[in-house]
């Protein structure tokens, strides 16, 4: 889905100058990292994620907490689950 787009010019070097709104709105500076890939539609230019922590911030802060886990409890459950199945086909 393809939420605004800008008509641009190639330079001769085959360069192309990522418009001023899109580079703000992806953050991207003098130096950020980018992947430019072929799809059956055309060019994608993505923004590399420098930052890996970054990254498992982000996706802890929209995750659901887990406050404690137990994991003798969930290994018996596991070989609870496992008897049943195994039990039922013979």
């Amino acid at each position: 889905m393809v939420v605004f787009k800008e008509k641009m010019r190639v330079g001769p070097k085959g360069q192309v100058v990522i418009p001023q709104e899109f580079r703000k709105k992806l953050n991207i500076k003098p130096g950020s990292a980018v992947i430019v890939g072929y799809t059956d539609h055309g060019l994608v230019i993505e923004k590399m994620i420098d930052d890996p922590v970054a990254v498992f911030r982000m996706v802890a802060k929209k995750g659901t907490s887990v406050k404690s886990i137990d994991s003798d409890k969930d290994y018996e459950e596991m070989l609870e689950e496992r008897w049943k199945k195994a039990t039922k086909s013979t």
